[in-house]
């Protein structure tokens, strides 16, 4: 018997009796093959102790069974259960996942598509930082489909998933309003950000429509991240009784944790001095000591429907056909909790 890291697939076959072809189908499409042949064979492989040669089949076949994915923050929960969601519906499906988080940072996303592009990944969901179409029509020309996720892609040439965050934007804003709050403020960044911008549009919508005087207080943060949350809160603690805003729209669930940090360290109270309302619906949000208002989105069905969308590309490409691109938007939730529930006059 040969040694087992010099075993082929033509020794499996002289073994098993049948062609190397035989042998490829029973890896590849073993609905094409008797069950007699394919014990025989199977038998084989367990015998010589066969591995096959992933990386050369890929080679040959010029598409690697690697899905590549980029996202903005993997530390956010958002992006974690949406690249769950992902995976779950490229393991099904017979790939693995190449993670690649670009940290908000632009050379770095480019970085990570070239290595996709040099890697020959099989197809790729892309969570750009700012437009991203240009870049992700590079990998296009290269023969790789690529799906635009969480966020529309402005472009027919991809398929796109995502929220609506205008609509949610107006839906938080419309319920601090119904809350009674008249002095507003919108924690977020930055602003090339297409989710953050929309979002505060959404609220300025809703201010717009609003009866009466509104006062609306914008702050832009470096990153959508905990730690900006808590220091924009000391800054917002920090103005004057009658200038503090008396509720918080923050652009994520992480920001709007670290404001809730900040200002209970600042001796403000959730809700009665300041309501916070945030944005993703993570699990940290209902978990929070003030259990905090949220605009859900569904951050795993986004990426199931992403995975999707891309398989049935890679599909229609390997056999030639025709792909119709979509672009799918989910509507977001108002999910109300306690830390916007309506507030009490503010004293002196």
């Amino acid at each position: 018997m040969p040694p087992k890291n010099s075993v082929s697939m033509r020794d499996v076959a002289v073994l098993a009796q049948v062609s190397v072809g035989t042998v490829s189908n029973v890896l590849n499409s073993p609905e094409r093959v008797s069950e007699a042949t394919l014990r025989r064979v199977r038998d084989a492989i367990d015998k010589l102790g066969w591995v096959p040669n992933e990386s050369a089949r890929q080679l040959r076949a010029g598409r690697s069974r690697s899905i590549g994915m980029i996202v903005m923050d993997i530390a956010n929960p958002f992006f974690t259960d949406l690249a769950r969601g992902a995976e779950a519906v490229l393991y099904a499906g017979q790939y693995s996942v190449q993670m690649g988080n670009s940290d908000q940072d632009a050379a770095r996303e480019l970085t990570l598509l070239e290595r996709f592009e040099q890697q020959r990944v099989g197809g790729a969901l892309f969570a750009p930082i700012e437009e991203g179409t240009e870049r992700a029509l590079r990998l296009r020309q290269r023969g790789i489909p690529v799906v635009i996720v969480d966020r529309a892609s402005g472009s027919a040439d991809f398929c796109s998933v995502g929220v609506d965050d205008l609509a949610g934007g107006r839906l938080a804003g419309q319920h601090l309003l119904d809350q009674g709050h008249r002095s507003l403020a919108f924690v977020g960044g930055p602003s090339s950000l297409a989710q953050v911008r929309d979002r505060r549009a959404g609220l300025e919508l809703a201010v717009e429509q609003a009866d009466g005087d509104v006062s609306l207080l914008a702050v832009s943060t470096p990153g959508l991240t905990l730690e900006a949350g808590v220091s924009t809160a000391g800054e917002i603690a920090a103005l004057p009784s009658a200038e503090r805003p008396t509720a918080v729209f923050a652009a994520n669930d992480l920001l709007a944790i670290g404001l809730l940090q900040g200002f209970v360290t600042a001796g403000l109270r959730v809700p009665d001095d300041v309501a916070i309302i945030g944005y993703d619906d993570i699990a940290f949000a209902a978990a929070a000591a003030v259990p905090l208002s949220s605009i859900r989105q569904p951050s795993a069905e986004i990426g199931r429907r992403s995975a999707e969308l891309l398989l049935a590309e890679i599909e229609a490409a390997d056999a030639g056909r025709p792909h119709r691109h979509e672009a799918v938007r989910f509507t977001p939730q108002l999910i109300a909790r306690r830390s916007t529930q309506p507030r009490k006059p503010r004293k002196g």
